[in-house]
């Protein structure tokens, strides 16, 4: 109740009778000597046992509305008649509920002076929530003579009710948040937000005119007016392209748009996201729970322990000596070759492949795990206090370990294999291929090593507040947009899609089987809001719904995802802060390179064993090369003759790049000759002929290089020697292996390509790659803990989807001689429960389009995560675990590229983290 709350704040709004007060915070409180002063401080206050439990059922209600929409959107097929009439009798509850609060606050409106008489009441009526309680009743009452009549505007109304969700969210303010993040950049929102419309329709009218006469039926019948256009051309200027048929000119207008256009329509889309994220922490400072300590030490006593469990836990645990920590890494290893193998054995044909590594894999697990439940009794994480070498002590810590995570993880590994081993055709030997998957649970194991997935958790209750407000804001969008989808396209039959036969369409399928209720629009949803649109065939209205999720809900619904990312890194960073103490003057991603180029600071370079001369033929190279740098300006000065070297070689690499895009159209190849000593093969030789020159001289200034350290070996092996040698290289061993005949036309294309890396050479103009080691030094803790999240993410959701979508008939194709269904006594490709069985009576004539195998499913997953849907039909625990992939997965898959990125700011010096430690450090 944010209106009534929130209106009437200060003194001037205390009339002067007195018989209105301002309370705490300065909300308007009602007169206690009149009903209506009683009413309206029970309705807005909340200061009561009473008044708390009337809102707390008004919030239950709200869930009930909108759950009795979702239900009814199922249809005749699942609820009958007689749960229909149930439904109806429990709406028509609600709505007088409902109905009696919106009239009493109506009444009690007035105890604010701003809403004293009919213009009071009026202005009352017609503020945000207010009008939203109101469309939260009137639809109902209107519902009953539109279905009386037979009148289709009925479905208008169910669009309408929807909104009592919207009524939900005045309790958690959300809107109220999002209204602060458009007044405060209400001005750059103005101009980027006219910018990205003039971009919208400029970008719109260019496609329509390059496109509307394609070829490609598809592609003409979406640009074949502007407005159709439009639709595409908002999904491009958002960084989707589900379309590629273009025309050459269409081509080079969607290369604009990536490059530019896109960047600058993300703007007030990025500006409200972040802005309403900004006021959501604002309003919900996050602060880390205490944790829970007890007072057990963390080492045991070892005069109190048996010396077998004491060794036992130091053993598996890579404590006390060398073997106790070649043991560790051989669990390392193991974990990762078998499940290696275990995606391996899912391809048919390799169900067995390297079976004999499994056998030693799940005995050495076995033998671990022995040794684990034997040195249990020391462990200090099932300490209770008590005796180590009391009998009842031991018992109790190790069942304590048995049920635990770790020691469940490890029974599930290894179990499944004795069970198959010991019940020859029994269940669990017949699903093994699904019990296989089970294995793939011993990266778990990796998270006891380096913390990962457990640290989600705290992630968790760090962000515990920001993660409230933004998970409902996230939800209420996501169910109100899922609603309006349903509405829109249940009854879109315009446009055909691909035959759904799990969702029960055999032919001529359209959008309204996709969307045939709201449970199957839900996770559709999920994925538009992630920001991608697989799905494009949308009727208008449809269009529309999307226009407002790219504009406003995709940068809201993404928050809990930045949200657990950024607290994810903090975590993290946290732990490893302590050792990651910088030297003096030092910057993220230090090592022993940038320590000693430090130390070298002030010191002349060695001189040279062949005497001054050549001390000054290499300093004449050097300042060639590198200019001299002029202490008093603090720039770098070059000779006329250094200026044109180098805008020599810059031309040089920039032809070579375009010369290698050139060769690679046929059209210009066959226009230049391809036979030997052709243009280009003689520009590729004098280009090489330079950079060799360049990469000599480069090694005999390196003597009086601080930036090689002085060596010639360093420079060698930096990141410039690196791409110097690589971008030659290639050249030499061509001319070799063709002279010697070793070489074909075809394998020699490989080592054109190759110098397509001459680009990196342009890090001697414009600093970018070398940077790149730094980073990663910078980042390896994040990375560490970061990456093995997620990769067991990667994994364990490709054995989900591998297991649910193997056999998905929506993705299953069969020959053009087989029905689709039973005919004439005959099955058909959709009526076998599996693709295997299809193939059994029809050999080799059947096939699955996708989640064939784990590395296939792998595949496809990692282009989920990375935020592109190609498929979208699963069947409904795939579609579970699609959801999760939009809410979390997306997102802490996403963590360690984010780290990346944050420490290459630092490195570059874009982040304010290093001077805000030394001012930190200055004022201790």
């Amino acid at each position: 109740a944010m209106d009534t709350l929130n209106v009437g704040k200060g003194d001037n709004d205390v009339n002067d009778t007195g018989s209105h007060e301002v309370g705490e915070n300065n909300f308007v409180v009602g007169d206690n000597s009149t009903f209506r002063g009683k009413l309206y401080n029970f309705l807005n206050r909340q200061d009561t046992l009473a008044a708390n439990v009337f809102e707390k059922f008004i919030h239950f209600l709200i869930l009930g509305t909108a759950l009795l929409f979702m239900v009814d959107t199922l249809g005749d097929y699942y609820i009958n008649s007689h749960f229909q009439s149930i439904m109806n009798i429990i709406e028509f509850i609600i709505m007088v509920i409902f109905t009696v609060e919106y009239i009493m606050r109506l009444y009690s409106a007035s105890e604010d002076p701003k809403h004293i008489g009919f213009t009071g009441k009026m202005s009352y009526v017609v503020g945000l929530f207010p009008l939203i309680d109101l469309l939260a009743v009137m639809p109902y009452w209107m519902e009953v003579p539109f279905i009386a009549s037979g009148n289709p505007s009925g479905q208008v109304v169910k669009f309408l009710r929807l909104l009592r969700m919207i009524r939900f969210e005045k309790y958690m303010n959300i809107l109220s948040f999002f209204d602060d993040a458009v007044n405060e950049s209400m001005d750059i929102l103005t101009v980027t937000g006219f910018s990205a419309l003039l971009l919208w329709i400029f970008f719109s009218s260019v496609l329509y005119m390059t496109e509307r006469d394609s070829a490609d039926e598809d592609m003409a019948n979406y640009y074949k007016t502007v407005p159709h256009a439009m639709w595409i051309t908002l999904l491009n200027l958002s960084g989707e392209c589900p379309l590629a048929n273009y025309s050459a000119a269409g081509k080079v207008t969607l290369g604009f748009i990536g490059l530019f256009a896109t960047a600058v329509f993300g703007v007030p889309i990025g500006i409200l996201g972040a802005g309403f994220e900004e006021s959501v922490a604002s309003h919900a400072e996050d602060s880390p729970d205490q944790e829970e300590t007890t007072a057990t030490s963390d080492n045991p006593d070892e005069s109190k322990t048996s010396s077998i469990q004491w060794r036992c836990f130091q053993f598996v645990n890579g404590i006390g000596s060398k073997a106790a920590i070649l043991f560790e890494m051989l669990i390392y290893l193991l974990i990762g070759i078998t499940v290696i193998v275990g995606i391996i054995q899912t391809v048919p044909g390799h169900e067995n492949t390297l079976s004999w590594v499994e056998w030693i894999a799940v005995i050495v697990f076995t033998i671990e795990y022995i040794i684990r439940f034997v040195g249990a009794s020391v462990d200090p994480e099932f300490s209770d206090g008590t005796d180590y070498n009391s009998v009842l002590g031991g018992i109790t810590k190790r069942m304590k370990f048995l049920v635990s995570f770790y020691s469940i993880i490890d029974l599930m590994a290894i179990l499944p294999f004795y069970l198959a081993y010991m019940m020859p055709g029994s269940w669990v030997d017949n699903n093994d291929e699904y019990l296989r998957m089970i294995r793939l649970c011993r990266l778990l194991k990796l998270d006891k090593y380096v913390p990962s997935i457990s640290l989600v958790d705290d992630v968790i209750r760090l962000k515990r507040r920001s993660l409230t407000i933004s998970c409902i804001a996230s939800i209420v969008l996501w169910v109100l947009f899922s609603g309006w989808m349903y509405l829109s396209e249940h009854e879109d039959h315009s446009m055909e899609i691909d035959n759904l036969p799990l969702y029960g369409c055999i032919e001529n399928c359209t959008m309204s089987v996709r969307y045939n209720n709201f449970f199957t629009s839900f996770p559709l949803v999920g994925i538009h809001l992630t920001g991608d649109f697989p799905m494009v065939e949308y009727d208008g209205f449809g269009r529309i719904v999307c226009f407002f999720m790219v504009i406003a809900a995709i940068g809201v619904v993404s928050i809990p995802s930045g949200i657990i990312a950024s607290g994810f890194a903090d975590i993290v960073q946290s732990k490893s802060k302590s050792s990651n103490n910088l030297p003096k003057g030092g910057t993220a991603g230090d090592d022993w390179f940038d320590i000693r180029y430090r130390e070298l600071e002030g010191q002349p370079p060695p001189v040279s064993v062949f005497g001054p001369q050549m001390d000054q033929l290499q300093m004449s190279i050097k300042i060639y090369l590198d200019g001299e740098p002029d202490g008093t300006t603090g720039t770098v000065k070059r000779t006329t003759f250094s200026k044109i070297g180098r805008v020599f070689f810059f031309a040089l690499i920039i032809a070579n790049i375009i010369a290698v895009v050139l060769e690679s159209i046929p059209e210009v190849d066959e226009y230049i000759g391809n036979q030997d000593g052709n243009f280009f093969d003689v520009f590729e030789a004098w280009s090489v002929f330079f950079f060799t020159v360049d990469y000599i001289l480069r090694l005999l200034s390196a003597r009086k290089s601080r930036e090689a350290l002085y060596s010639p070996l360093v420079y060698a092996t930096t990141f410039f020697g690196i791409v110097d040698l690589a971008s030659i290289a290639p050249w030499y061993i061509q001319v070799v292996l063709s002279k010697t005949g070793n070489l074909s036309g075809d394998e020699a294309k490989v080592f054109r390509i190759f110098r397509i890396f001459r680009v990196l050479q342009l890090e001697d103009f414009i600093t970018a790659f070398s940077k790149l080691d730094n980073v990663f030094r910078a980042s390896k803790d994040v990375l560490k803990a970061t990456g093995l999240m997620a990769i067991i993410i990667w994994v364990g959701t490709s054995a989900l989807f591998f297991i649910f979508e193997e056999n998905n008939p929506n993705f299953r194709q069969c020959d053009d001689s087989i029905p689709l269904v039973e005919v004439d006594g005959e099955p058909g490709c959709y009526d076998f429960d599996s693709t295997a069985a299809c193939n059994e009576y029809y050999p080799g004539m059947c096939s699955q389009s996708a989640f064939t195998n784990m590395p296939n499913t792998m595949f496809y997953v990692a282009v989920f995560l990375g935020g592109d849907w190609g498929f979208v039909d699963f069947t409904w625990p795939g579609k579970i675990v699609c959801m999760f992939l939009c809410v979390a997965g997306i997102a802490l898959y996403s963590v360690p590229v984010g780290s990346l990125f944050d420490s290459f700011g630092a490195v570059l010096g874009l982040s304010d983290d290093g001077d805000d430690e030394e001012e930190e450090g200055e004022s201790a």
